[in-house]
This record gives C-alpha cells, structure tokens and sequence, in this order.
C-alpha cells in the first residue's frame, strides 16, 4: 500500500470544511463520488440494500448516499458517521429540507471509532470516501463491528490500478487528494476477510479515467466561473488543480488508479 507519512485527518477537514470541498461539490454534485446515483444503485443490488433494511454509511460527507437509499432503495433509517463538522451540518440541514431527518442520522465521529453499537446494522456503506481514512485494517475492523451478522458491507473508493504507481506518481496523487494512503482491491479483500468476512465481489468498476476526462471538461467546457468563484477568483490555484485532476487522468488511463467495487458478508 502506497502511503505518505504527514497527511492527518486535520487536513482532511480543512478539505472539507473550506472551498476545495465545495469546488469538489460543483464538479461531482452532492454524491461526491464517480458514478454519481448510477454507481450507488449498482452498489445497493450487488449487494442486496432494499426495502425495510437499516444501515450505517461510514464517512458520509454531508448524507447524499442515505438520502438516495432512502428515497429508492426503501431503506428505513440510516446513520451515518463523519469527521468533518461543516458536512455534518450541511448534511442535518439537506435532510431537513428533503423532509426525511426522521430516518436519517448523522454523527460527528471518526469513522474508525464510531461509538454505534456492535451488530447494530444491515449493512455498512461508504462510496469513494475510504480513501481519505490512514487506518484502513481498523476501518475494516469497525465496519466489521457494527454490521450484523449475515449483513453486507458494500462500498467503492480509489484504489490503486493494476499498472501500479510508482512512488514519486504516489507521492504527488496523494498529497493533492490529501489521502494519507492507496489501498489496492487485494488489500481491500485481505482486511474484509480477516475480519470474518466473505467477498462477494472485489473488482474495478472501469469508470475511474472516463470520468476524470468528464470532470475536466465540465470545468474547461462549462463550469469555469463558478470554479473561479469559488477559489476566490485566484486563477493561480485554480490552474494548478486543473493540472493536478490532467496527471490524474493521465494515471487512470494508464491503469494506475481505479474506482474499486466491494461487497461482502458478515459470517
């Protein structure tokens, strides 16, 4: 697993409690994560999330995922777990407006030490968000946890590709997206396994580098005010971002990084 050794989850938060969340927001929507709704309905049949269930979206950002389970896959409460204040808000202040704050809970939390009950959910959810957090065995280990017996824990993040990334590629994709580490999908299935779990599917979903190529030109083509804007007009930084998200695209086409897609049962 590639790392770097000074990216902390203080950093993490200033992401997403300042604007380059917010520039995150405008280019990918509330699902921030590839796929958008396409891939959280994939993920809920592959692994089984329907009508009645209850679950635990680990690193929920500000809660887009609960709301669309809730809302289209029948879900019947969710909780979900964030370290970031400014999306915990933002996110109790969406469920409110959406009318559905009486089946969905967030919780300001680390995401490794969640503090929720053991055995307490149907299945344990997270969509390209894993990626951010440095313990990824003990991660594993509390999604682990919580689910029942017999329940799914079901998520996709960025993984390593099978090209794999040198170090100096590592260092630099990482310290832009400020993840502490890479995981890569035998990683993944490794920890799921150790921790009394049987996978169900461990694959690449085939969208990272499409979408990288979409996410650039919404910003080149469309969307390059509102990115101005937000930056505090500070065109500087915003080009060099867009330079940042073209090495990125140039990793996912040569198969160095991925969006991996995971689904397992508790024993």
């Amino acid at each position: 697993m590639k790392a770097v050794p000074d990216i902390s989850l203080t950093q993490v938060n200033a992401v997403y409690n300042g604007n380059e969340g917010d520039l995150w927001e405008l280019i990918m929507g509330q699902q921030i994560h590839i796929g958008g709704m396409r891939s959280s309905m994939e993920l809920a049949e592959r692994a089984g999330v329907g009508a009645g269930a209850s679950g635990v979206d680990l690193c929920c950002c500000s809660g887009a995922g609960m709301r669309l389970l809730v809302r289209f896959c029948g879900v019947a409460e969710m909780v979900g777990v964030d370290a970031t204040e400014t999306v915990v808000e933002r996110g109790h202040q969406r469920c409110r407006e959406e009318g559905l704050s009486d089946r969905i809970r967030l919780v300001l939390a680390d995401a490794c030490d969640s503090r929720l009950p053991d055995a307490c959910a149907d299945f344990v959810w997270g969509e390209d968000a894993w990626c951010y957090v440095a313990d990824k065995a003990r991660l594993i280990a509390e999604a682990a946890r919580i689910v029942r017996p017999g329940g799914a824990i079901a998520f996709t993040d960025w993984v390593e590709g099978p090209a794999g990334l040198s170090d100096a590629e590592a260092t630099q994709f990482l310290r832009f997206m400020k993840f502490p580490n890479v995981q890569d999908i035998g990683g993944y299935e490794r920890s799921l396994a150790d921790n009394s779990c049987t996978v169900v599917a461990a694959e690449d979903t085939g969208r990272f580098a499409k979408y990288m190529d979409l996410y650039h030109d919404m910003v080149e083509m469309q969307l390059t005010y509102d990115a101005l804007r937000i930056m505090g007009f500070d065109a500087a930084t915003v080009q060099g971002m867009a330079g940042e998200m073209d090495f990125m695209r140039e990793l996912g086409h040569a198969g160095k990084i991925a969006q991996g897609r995971f689904v397992a049962r508790r024993l």
